[in-house]
């Protein structure tokens, strides 16, 4: 059966607009004038009157975390109310007042930005939080997601102390006093870990309030890393709620699932139970294995070849050593598995760069069709290698509004003269 839909302003990608357009077993098979449209109608086909609106293609997100939007949907939007510390704060008490967590729940909040701080633009600390609550833990994400920070109650169920060993990878803030609370990318799961975990009804629950707010943007498809927000529950109840909703018709968004995982191991036992590249269908398959290979610029930690312009102290945080990266870029390689690592310094970039080199060696693919998530600080070298490899390049103009008012700062002239070079890119093919 078609449904033809006519009396339209059809947008198909180029101009004149088309005045109608067929769908047949969720395929477009026409696109044109009214009257050749109800040409092709037969007994049993669907008529729809579009009178007059507007219709396009439904955008994708290309870089989208669906359980963790749907997730921070449901806590303290602090996205709103960054323009001071003091403002946060606020946020976070009033969203404590009318939204008390359950027992032994925590108060959570994300999207903060302490450069967008009026007054002093420093990172809040547990002291800070300590305001909010000191009975409550309390979470509050930076914008980006790679740091965060709690208050003392927090620290205390947590059992981090000024003893407690850096975990590889990521950073536990310390002072004069011990943990300052803030933590950085993968110390941040010693604080996830203990946040009570969501059940499946509960993921299914944030994937429906997600997929909706993205429907009204007109968002009809996206790349999604989910296995990363919360590092208790296993892919497989996340994989087994896409599929659910699917079932039940409730599912609104296509999905192609960014596979993050962080060891070669948990990786391999993933492949094994016939997960790789496009297995699924086509409202949820697998995607790409996904690697956060270092940290945000904004936090400073994204791993630079050279120290912070603005910090001498850091060159930011590699998540994976060289050889780890190696290990699972290779065996996703010769599994038949796309790659996909986000990598922002240009330190840890070098180290994706490598790892590919290395497995398309090990293991050649004419279509590999792997990539590198945000290519934002770059050298020219690097530019040269991404192109003779083929690699692809999932970069986000959006993160140009905030970089372009510090990358300078950040790394330095002469570096960033050479970042943001995706133009270069495409000229290159």
């Amino acid at each position: 059966m078609k449904t033809i839909y006519y009396n339209g302003a059809v947008y198909t990608g180029e101009l004149p607009l088309r005045e109608a357009f067929v769908e047949e077993n969720g395929r477009f098979t026409f696109a044109g004038t009214n009257e050749d449209a109800v040409k092709l109608a037969q007994t049993g086909d669907r008529l729809v009157d579009l009178k007059g609106s507007f219709v396009c293609s439904g955008f994708n997100d290309s870089h989208m975390h669906l359980l963790g939007f749907g997730n921070t949907l449901s806590t303290a939007p602090l996205a709103a109310h960054t323009d001071s510390l003091e403002e946060m704060l606020d946020c976070l008490k009033e969203f404590l007042e009318n939204h008390p967590p359950r027992e032994n729940g925590w108060l959570m909040g994300r999207g903060w930005n302490q450069d967008y701080f009026s007054g002093e633009k420093r990172m809040p600390d547990r002291r800070d939080l300590d305001k909010v609550s000191e009975t409550v833990p309390v979470c509050a994400v930076r914008a980006c997601g790679h740091c965060l920070a709690v208050n003392t109650k927090a620290l205390e169920l947590l059992q981090i102390t000024a003893d407690t060993p850096q975990p590889e990878g990521g950073r536990i803030g310390m002072d004069e006093d011990g943990p300052d609370g803030r933590f950085f990318d993968n110390a941040m799961d010693l604080v996830y870990d203990r946040i009570p975990a969501p059940g499946k009804e509960e993921v299914k629950d944030m994937i429906l309030a997600a997929c909706r707010a993205l429907n009204r943007y007109g968002v009809t498809s996206s790349q999604t890393d989910d296995y990363s927000t919360f590092r208790s529950v296993p892919w497989t109840v996340i994989n087994d709620a896409y599929r659910e909703l699917e079932e039940e018709g409730l599912l609104t968004v296509r999905v192609n699932e960014q596979s993050n995982f962080t060891s070669l191991e948990a990786l391999k036992a993933f492949v094994e139970a016939g997960n790789r590249t496009g297995t699924g269908s086509s409202l949820f398959k697998i995607g790409p294995l996904k690697m956060l290979g270092d940290g945000a610029l904004g936090a400073r930690t994204a791993y630079l070849g050279r120290p912070y312009a603005d910090d001498p102290s850091t060159c930011g945080i590699p998540v994976f050593s060289q050889e780890v990266m190696d290990e699972m870029v290779g065996y996703a390689n010769a599994q038949g598995m796309q790659v996909a690592v986000h990598a922002i310094g240009d330190a840890c970039l070098d180290r994706v760069l490598d790892a590919c080199e290395k497995a398309l060696a090990e293991h050649p693919r004419k279509d590999h069709r792997h990539g590198i998530v945000h290519c934002q600080i770059t050298r020219p070298d690097q530019l040269e290698r991404i192109v003779k490899m083929g690699l692809h390049v999932y970069a986000q103009s959006i993160f140009l509004d905030y970089d372009i008012h510090m990358v300078k700062d950040r790394v330095g002239e002469e570096l960033a003269s050479t970042s943001y070079s995706w133009k270069t890119l495409m000229k290159a093919g």
